[in-house]
């Protein structure tokens, strides 16, 4: 039943408020201004299905029937046991009958003795009225059992008839079904326009106020590996860790010594390697981290470097390297462009420029700046009362003002970056390493499989 209200929530509609139950993952819901329909993916968190009210509705009803039948198995032995016991009464009342026959044979002589006698059986007998008694009440416990059953057998044959007649095979296969009409749903959400921005989530508090870490986000769902990279000039210590439950306990896995120091905090690893700017340099450099050399390194011409063109905060923070589901990123200024914001498409391999985009909004006043699905966000600061107030879209080569807010809680933000993989903003606030949840907007075309 749990992939059966998977697949009413998935379906496209329109002009209706979801307000899912907690362990539910919402996408997005909406209309938009042509009246076309918004899909919305809900998707359950794992195990969500025991929570699905029927299967908890059932299972309280067989709690209780397992609860009845062990009652029911206590009386029947109860019952036993007391049936034994009456057994031995019954051989003591023929005794006793046999002793009344006796006194009335002979009155006068026996009188006394069998009196004793008969005033012990008596005694030995006063134990089966508690027993008699309690058979009383056992049999009204056997009576409201009964009861209970009936109406729980009610219970069920009505949710048997609401859950439907298929057959186990037949119910099989409308729930793989299901699961594939739902997995091709949400293979659609890949891109989207960022809508809020919710957060962030302290995982850590360690290094300097400036700095950058990062996962991968082209690596397999089980290689959750976290990169960490304190200051933003005069080192080339790269620290790395298996987990984000090691990077929170602090437990390296391994360190890798950058033959050329970095400039600024806005590196990214993509794809097993790490690209950075080159301290002092427009020069980007790719690292693999598997063979542990640079496999290339490439000018970026033309572009301002050493607090020629940084963001706000400075930093050497003049060269953003980023990804997004669209490849890799490199986000600076040059004097052909007045000191305004150039996005550049690099080759992953190569460092090669693939395309170029030159934007109106100035570097200086840009805090920060990160890509999600082909649009540049822009922030308008580091500190408090930041915001993302320019985007710019690299499929359309327009540019609109924004109004996202978000909440800088360490009020000196000094890097702020996209991962594909986890949806998520990293982000290193004044020596705490946070996260912050994304929530964007797809319009998905659909075909009705019904």
């Amino acid at each position: 039943m749990c992939v059966l209200s998977i697949l009413r929530l998935c379906l496209c509609f329109c002009m209706q408020t979801i307000r899912p139950k907690e362990g539910w993952q919402v996408y997005s819901s909406a209309q938009d201004a042509d009246g076309r329909c918004i899909c919305t993916v809900v998707a359950p968190e794992q195990n969500l299905c025991s929570r699905d009210a029927k299967g908890r509705q059932l299972r309280q009803l067989l709690e209780k029937v397992q609860n009845m039948s062990q009652s029911i198995e206590v009386l029947n032995l109860r019952t036993q046991r007391d049936f034994q016991y009456i057994m031995r009464m019954e051989s003591q009342i023929k005794g006793l009958r046999s002793k009344f026959r006796q006194i009335e044979s002979d009155r006068k002589t026996l009188v006394n003795k069998n009196f004793q006698e008969l005033k012990g059986k008596m005694e030995s007998l006063q134990p089966l009225i508690p027993v008699l008694e309690q058979y009383k009440t056992d049999a009204k416990l056997i009576s409201q059992f009964k009861e209970e059953i009936r109406n729980l057998s009610g219970v069920l044959m009505g949710i048997q008839e609401e859950m439907g007649a298929y057959d186990y095979e037949e119910l099989q296969q409308r729930v793989l079904n299901l699961e594939n009409r739902l997995r091709n749903c949400m293979s659609k959400l890949t891109c989207g326009k960022l809508m809020k921005i919710t957060g962030p989530l302290t995982v850590k508090t360690s290094g300097t106020r400036f700095g950058a870490w990062m996962t991968d986000p082209q690596a397999s769902p089980k290689n959750n590996r976290v990169w960490y990279m304190d200051s933003y000039t005069n080192n080339k210590i790269v620290k790395e860790y298996k987990s984000i439950a090691d990077f929170v306990a602090g437990v390296e896995s391994r360190t890798y010594n950058l033959p050329f120091k970095w400039a600024g905090t806005n590196h990214v690893v993509y794809n097993g390697s790490l690209y950075y700017n080159k301290m002092q340099s427009n020069i980007i450099v790719r690292y693999s981290f598997e063979t542990g050399r640079v496999v290339t390194q490439r000018a970026l011409e033309s572009a301002g470097f050493h607090n020629v063109y940084p963001y706000t905060w400075g930093g050497f923070s003049d060269i953003d390297l980023m990804a997004d589901e669209l490849g890799l990123w490199a986000v600076y200024a040059t004097n052909q462009n007045a000191g305004n914001i150039v996005i550049s498409q690099l080759n992953p391999d190569t460092l090669q420029i693939l395309n170029t985009w030159n934007t109106e909004y100035s570097k200086r006043n840009a805090g920060e700046s990160f890509m999600i699905c082909g649009t540049l966000y822009i922030t308008n600061s580091h500190l408090t009362g930041a915001k993302v107030y320019y985007a710019y879209s690299t499929k359309t080569s327009t540019y609109e003002y924004t109004d996202i807010p978000f909440h800088n809680q360490y009020f000196h933000m000094s890097m702020l970056d996209y991962n594909a993989r986890d949806r998520t903003l990293y982000g290193w606030n004044n020596g705490h390493q946070v996260l912050f949840n994304v929530t964007l907007f797809h319009i998905i075309k659909t075909e009705d499989t019904s």
